[in-house]
């Protein structure tokens, strides 16, 4: 499915989370061998936000990143926005995510004025957008200058002894897995084929850079398949 385009994969990906909402977190730790929590933990510490900041996390899906924004920096506000309702509302059945803002939003045009936030991110957001260089430029946009946009996202298996076993992984361990806990077969064969359809990490940076980002630099995790970016947004408008 992750050959659809346009509003057609728009439609098909929101169906699609809105389908898996309440497994979603769980598939996530068991996708992950644990490792996603560790990878929020180093995004909210990229995003550098300051004390009583504002942070806003696209895609939030059930606010795992927005939660943890709010579990190392208290005093910030935390705004948690998706365009699939159902993922939130699972979210929202945290009790300790009381303190998190939900909002209704899309990527492509959030609901926010410019120069807002001192953070963005998201977790696992590009490689689903029909238009990467518009997402980029509405997170540049509501970012504050001086501030940090941060996107955790999955990159395809590079060309090494290990490709082989993780492609093992991606093509036949999470479908099957997916099958299992969730019911959800296609859901599960999307997401893998979408990571190894989307853009290099090395590309991905060309694109932030492109989109009026500086200081743009990013880290792998497990084996090179997960990337975090960092983009800065400038002091001044060049």
């Amino acid at each position: 499915m992750s050959e659809l385009q346009g509003p057609e994969r728009a439609e098909y990906v929101q169906a699609m989370f809105a389908r898996i909402a309440g497994r979603y977190n769980l598939m996530n730790r068991v996708m992950t061998f644990g490792q996603d929590a560790r990878w929020r933990r180093y995004v909210i510490r990229q995003a550098r936000l300051p004390r009583n900041g504002r942070l806003l996390d696209i895609a939030t899906g059930t606010g795992d990143i927005a939660y943890e924004g709010l579990r190392q920096h208290p005093g910030i506000q935390s705004v948690g926005g998706d365009f699939t309702i159902e993922m939130m509302q699972v979210g929202q059945r945290y009790p300790e995510r009381a303190g998190l803002q939900w909002v209704g939003a899309d990527t492509l045009a959030l609901p926010f004025a410019g120069d807002t936030f001192d953070a963005v991110t998201s977790g696992f957001l590009m490689r689903n957008v029909i238009d990467v260089p518009g997402a980029l430029s509405e997170q540049l946009r509501v970012t504050r200058p001086g501030g940090r946009v941060v996107i955790l996202e999955s990159s395809p298996p590079k060309a090494n002894p290990l490709r082989p076993f993780i492609r093992l992984h991606l093509n036949v361990i999470i479908p099957m897995l997916g099958r299992l806990l969730t019911g959800e077969v296609d859901a599960y064969r999307y997401l893998p084929d979408s990571t190894q359809r989307f853009s290099t990490p090395g590309a991905l940076a060309v694109a932030m850079r492109d989109a009026g980002f500086v200081d743009v630099d990013y880290r792998l995790f497990m084996f090179g398949t997960i990337a975090v970016h960092v983009g800065v947004k400038p002091l001044q408008e060049s």
